[in-house]
Formats: structure tokens, C-alpha cells, sequence
């Protein structure tokens, strides 16, 4: 398993179905990192409490509604007018590159943010309980989510 954040999500991203679940749950007001950063707690056995869960959202909300948001408004506002023009399909692939960027930035601070809680003592605590928000508690995607994380760990171990 991977042990930083970073390629813990793309190695995570890349399992079957994690994409969609993810975008799925982000349609539902999901924040994609934060539901990363949680699936790596976990399998890293660091144990959840109100204290953390506030302080990786002070981190990821400004963040997200600063920079994240702004890009991928901007990259889905040009996605029909790029079809057909060139030069704005260039300059779309660059403000996506752009948010991808500011995605692995937040990625990187979340896990500073948490990189001096302790691990191997949260066994058995569900951090995608304590994050994701309650409209998606029982989605089908956030299952998949779970599921792939886990058979991530498991795979690795």
C-alpha cells in the first residue's frame, strides 16, 4: 500500500468503479479528497474523532471553495464551446491539469495536516462514516468506495 496520500488516491482511483463512485458522491456534494483522505486513515488505522474530522475541514473547505470549485466551474463551462474550437479545447486541458494540481496540493495538505496523529490505533473505526456528507451515508457509490479501499489494503498488506 502505498504510504503517502497522493498514490495512495491514484492507486485507489484506479480501481474498478472508483472513478464513477467518486464523481457520483461528488454530485451529491461530496468532497472527492476528503472521501480519499478518509479511505487512508483508515487503512492506516488512525482512529477518528470530532477533533480531526473539524480540523481536515478546515483545511479542505477553503480549499475547495477557493480553488478546486473555480476550476472545475470554469473546465465544465467551456466543455461544449471546446467541442469546436480548438484553441479553447487546449486551454480547457490546461485549466483541467490546473485543478488536478490543486486537487494533489489539498491531498498534500490533508495529509500534513494529519501526519501526526497516531496510527494502528483506530482498527475497526469507519472514517468515510464520519466524513462523507449525510445525503450520501447510503449511496451505492460510497459502498464501492469502501469496498475498493479495503480490498486496496488488503492487496497490499
Amino acid at each position: 500500500m502505498p504510504t503517502d496520500l497522493w498514490n495512495f488516491a491514484l492507486a485507489l482511483y484506479g480501481r474498478n468503479g472508483v472513478e464513477a463512485a467518486c464523481l457520483a458522491l461528488q454530485e451529491q456534494g461530496a468532497d472527492v479528497c476528503l472521501l480519499l483522505c478518509a479511505t487512508w486513515l483508515q487503512a492506516r488505522r488512525v482512529a477518528p474523532s470530532e477533533d480531526r474530522v473539524q480540523a481536515l475541514r478546515a483545511v479542505c473547505t477553503p480549499w475547495q471553495e477557493q480553488v478546486v470549485a473555480p476550476l472545475r466551474e470554469l473546465r465544465r463551462s467551456w466543455k461544449a464551446m471546446a467541442q469546436e474550437d480548438s484553441a479553447l479545447a487546449s486551454l480547457r486541458e490546461r485549466v483541467k491539469q490546473l485543478e488536478l494540481d490543486a486537487e494533489r496540493t489539498l491531498l498534500q495538505r490533508l495529509a500534513c495536516c494529519s501526519s501526526q496523529w497516531p496510527t494502528g490505533d483506530g482498527g475497526g473505526s469507519d472514517w468515510l462514516a464520519w466524513l462523507a456528507p449525510p445525503a450520501s451515508q447510503h449511496h451505492d457509490a460510497l459502498a464501492v468506495l469502501r469496498v475498493a479501499a479495503q480490498t486496496l489494503h488488503a492487496s497490499e498488506d
